[in-house]
């Protein structure tokens, strides 16, 4: 049995605790908030993440450190580098192997599908704070001084509100055959990864030697526009497809005056004006895994929004 410190319990540290703890392990939680799943196998604690100290007492050791901490969107650059740093120092004092669950946006704008030796070329704050990131945990793993691996993952489709395509302000309109408005472009290939995925390929990189010191893409499903996910979501639960269309720029421009999350969203843009395609061929060959199906992530979606 073994002891893994998870940071954070949104959909991807929720699914990851479940899944170690199903197998066996302990799992320690660490949020703000002391919440995370419901399981014998797994200890909730509350405590600032961006404290070596406090992480220490939380789990004085363990096997791996998993990030999957999901600061405000606007907060990012205050409060990844001071995270990111805790996270490497408990590496360091424990041996633990740090993986952690990042995106795409280090990429930056990019023309054609994303490999995962596309350099780190990032223009905006966000995707430079999360490039930085790896760069930092890359030195120190090369160093000697840790072990560490990353894993990205692409837009996410779950049963959430933190959710673009599948949240409540999408789904349950489908099921009323009411119109849904996006933000962005709605007919762009763009590539949708699973929570429960990136949490598999976690528990994958965390134990496996060859997976250190290198990104890895997660296994997705075959890209999908935005107005094909709404329409197959629509297939899933049965009902007729609804119009769909894209949020005028210029309400976006308004909102960003009033919310900070919303005024954030400019700096992405370019993964919504082009195809925003995932090559995970990498991770496929070296541990034989391959997504969750399709049909299955979107009857998940579907039922739960009917049982809410």
């Amino acid at each position: 049995m073994s002891t893994h410190l998870v940071v954070g319990a949104g959909s991807v540290g929720s699914a990851l605790a479940s899944q170690l703890a199903a197998a066996g392990d302990d799992v320690v939680v660490v949020t703000r908030s002391g919440s995370g799943p419901d399981h014998p196998g797994v200890r909730r604690v509350a405590a600032d993440a961006s404290s070596l100290d406090a992480l220490m007492l939380a789990a004085p050791e363990a096997v791996a450190i998993h990030n999957c901490a999901n600061p405000p969107y606007h907060r990012w650059a205050q409060d990844w580098p001071p995270m990111a740093s805790a996270f490497i120092g408990y590496a360091e004092r424990t041996g633990a192997v740090l993986v952690t669950c990042s995106n795409l946006y280090g990429y930056g704008p990019v023309n054609g599908p994303m490999a995962e030796s596309l350099p780190l070329a990032a223009t905006g704050t966000k995707g430079r704070v999360r490039a930085q990131m790896w760069r930092d945990a890359k030195a120190a793993h090369d160093a000697g001084t840790i072990r560490a691996t990353e894993v990205r993952g692409s837009d996410y489709i779950a049963p959430s509100d933190q959710t673009r395509i599948s949240s409540a302000r999408v789904v349950p309109q489908v099921l009323q055959g009411k119109s849904v408005s996006l933000l962005g472009p709605v007919d762009q290939p763009h590539t949708w990864t699973s929570p429960i995925d990136v949490a598999r390929l976690m528990v994958i990189a965390a134990s496996e030697p060859s997976a250190w010191g290198f990104a890895w893409h997660v296994p997705s499903n075959a890209p999908r526009t935005q107005r094909q996910v709404v329409d197959e979501l629509a297939d899933a639960a049965g009902v007729p497809h609804v119009k769909v269309s894209q949020v005028p720029g210029a309400m976006v421009a308004v909102l960003g005056l009033f919310n900070p999350v919303m005024r954030e969203m400019a700096e992405t843009n370019h993964q919504w004006d082009r195809p925003f395609v995932m090559d995970d061929t990498a991770a496929r060959r070296a541990f034989g895994m391959e997504p969750t199906p399709w049909p299955q992530l979107l009857d998940g979606v579907i039922e739960f929004y009917r049982q809410r």
